[in-house]
């Protein structure tokens, strides 16, 4: 039987990070993989969240009910003032909960993207955004920048020659290349969303995990101070756990409104279990201890990474230094194609995600991310040995052409 898929499917993309864990999965447990984006599992606070669970059970059969699409009230509650610390007003009312920050991202773009719209992003970005973007028939276009965030110049540019419907950004420890947009630059794409009328989405998944407590980096959201051209999103995957697929958004009114009813027509509610356990969770436990704890130990896993990135030539690889979250962007010799690489290096016992399909468009070849997180500090220093002494055979073969 031939059947007649909708024409949308066609933009359907698999992600790379799926297809190369399958070539894992092939290669056996011996591979260390560095191409994900997990969090270390020993980290997680099972105790707590079995308590948390044990909590909601013992309130009895009522809280394994239907829930409310926007979520479990008392969990948005703290949720706002989590979000009210960063300098965004909002209210619980204005807090809808998603299963996952993807969802937030899925929703959002089903409520603002006809065929043919176009969407602003930079280039490179999050993969798993664009695939949302373009299921719903957008046309993604790319704006390049530097460590401080966007090029204003050609994002203006953009914005006046696209009308883009939205502008997404994840301005705090970016996925894929782990930047922090500078205070100007944010400021810059607010007044610029200002002046032409367009919304932006912020994604927010990694800005609790900065190594520097001293640093301040304000979300676009805090600084919309007409409430009026931010939708902004975070998660507790990265902080928590990600099994619980917890994450919220907020926003413009009208905008909320939409999400809510859109995301009662494709799953009803997120689970109101799961919302009700995160909600002991934080009430019992210090959560803001917990992500300390986080912060220091993750920065250590990147250190190691780094300290075996400074072992090869300088001429070979560079990369900026993350200020958190859960990823170091490399850059290796031009003459390197890193998605060719990929197999010697799965031979030698270790994976990383090649950059280019991280880009909207013109992919550099020679990039490549790789994630600190998920592997022990004793790992990350195996992996990386057998990660360098690849990159060293290439680093002959380059001086010798």
């Amino acid at each position: 039987m031939s059947n007649r898929f909708a024409e949308r499917t066609k933009m359907f993309k698999s992600s790379p990070i799926r297809e190369i864990a399958g070539l894992i999965q092939k290669k056996g447990s011996e591979v260390i993989s560095f191409a994900g984006g997990n969090p270390y599992e020993p980290y997680f606070p099972s105790a707590a969240i079995k308590k948390a669970f044990d909590k909601v059970f013992e309130s009895g059969n009522r809280s394994l009910q239907y829930g409310m699409t926007p979520g479990f009230m008392p969990l948005r509650e703290l949720i706002s003032q989590r979000v009210l610390n960063k300098g965004i007003q909002t209210n619980p009312e204005n807090i809808l909960l998603t299963t996952g920050a993807q969802q937030a991202i899925d929703l959002f773009s089903r409520i603002m993207i006809s065929p043919g719209d176009v969407v602003l992003t930079e280039n490179p970005t999050f993969f798993a955004a664009v695939q949302s973007f373009e299921s719903y028939e957008a046309n993604v276009v790319g704006v390049n920048g530097d460590e401080d965030g966007m090029y204003l110049d050609e994002l203006e540019s953009k914005v006046i020659q696209y009308q883009p419907k939205f502008i997404y950004v994840v301005p705090t420890f970016s996925n894929p290349e782990g930047r922090v947009w500078s205070k100007e630059r944010r400021k810059a794409l607010l007044e610029l969303a200002y002046k032409y009328n367009t919304l932006i989405l912020e994604d927010d998944p990694y800005g609790d995990i900065q190594f520097n407590e001293d640093d301040q980096f304000i979300p676009i959201a805090a600084m919309d101070d007409q409430k009026s051209h931010v939708v902004y999103t975070g998660t507790f995957s990265k902080t928590v756990v990600p099994s619980l697929r917890i994450g919220w958004v907020t926003g413009p009114e009208d905008v909320l409104k939409y999400l809510s009813q859109i995301k009662e027509a494709a799953d009803l509610m997120s689970s109101p279990l799961n919302q009700q356990a995160l909600y002991y969770l934080m009430k019992d436990m210090d959560l803001d201890a917990h992500i300390r704890m986080l912060r220091k130990n993750y920065n250590h896993h990147m250190n190691t990474m780094q300290d075996y990135l400074k072992t090869l030539d300088a001429n070979f690889v560079n990369w900026v230094e993350p200020k958190g979250g859960m990823f170091i962007w490399v850059k290796v010799h031009e003459s390197i194609n890193t998605l060719d690489l990929l197999s010697e290096v799965l031979e030698h016992g270790v994976a990383y995600v090649p950059g280019s399909p991280f880009y909207v468009e013109n992919p550099q070849q020679n990039t490549l991310r790789l994630n600190f997180t998920h592997s022990s500090p004793e790992q990350i220093s195996l992996g990386m040995e057998r990660l360098v002494s690849v990159f060293k055979k290439s680093v002959m073969q380059v001086n010798r052409e």
